[in-house]
């Protein structure tokens, strides 16, 4: 009995190691890496988790159980920065540098959600709370646009300056946005974490 235990256990094992966990009795569901190039944005260990699903950095939304549908539907992701501070603040963006296409991307950057104030403790749990520059919307891609890049940047707030907000073209529309000079304007620096992940349309499978 305790070898057999041991057979399934490995075998369980094995199947998590693989990124494939049953659906049903007849399919499994891949969960599959981004690329050598598009894992390189991923870096500080920022979990981004979904119901479901679970920590979506740096891989492709399974096309099975309706993950790609699903995920246009659910609400904000959890958050967590487990090397954040408890005493400082934070600021998080999510952005789809692929609207509307990678190979057309015109409205880079699309802004799906911004805020600001995140305290270090609720990172550290993934529980953030703060102040919301730009409500979140979920991923949204276009039919027939390709795989889009939703990334998530985390930025330690500065203590001292002022106060960061949105310009009121800013916050007439989300796309087009520039990260760069927003970057730059409020003195925020590198990021301190960064992840990201790639889905598609899920009619286009």
């Amino acid at each position: 009995m305790k070898l057999l235990m041991a057979v399934i256990l490995i075998l369980g094992l094995m199947v998590m190691v693989a990124g494939r966990l049953p659906k049903n009795e007849d399919r499994m569901c891949v969960y599959r890496k981004l690329s050598q190039r598009d894992a390189l944005f991923c870096k500080g260990n920022l979990k981004v988790i979904y119901p479901e699903i679970g920590d979506v950095g740096c891989m492709y939304v399974p096309e099975c159980n309706g993950f790609r549908q699903k995920i246009g539907s659910w609400g904000k992701p959890s958050i967590k920065y487990s090397q954040a501070h408890e005493n400082k603040k934070y600021i998080l963006m999510m952005v789809d540098p692929d609207a509307p296409s990678r190979n057309n991307p015109k409205n880079r950057y699309w802004r799906h959600w911004l805020i600001v104030n995140i305290g270090g403790d609720g990172l550290k749990t993934g529980n953030i709370s703060g102040h919301e520059l730009t409500g979140y919307q979920p991923p949204s891609p276009p039919p027939q646009t390709g795989f889009h890049r939703y990334q998530f940047i985390l930025f330690e707030q500065p203590e001292k300056g002022k106060p960061i907000t949105l310009s009121s073209e800013e916050k007439a529309k989300r796309g087009s946005w520039s990260i760069s000079d927003f970057i730059k304007h409020f003195h925020l620096g590198s990021p301190v974490a960064a992840n990201q992940f790639l889905t598609q349309n899920y009619h286009d499978f």
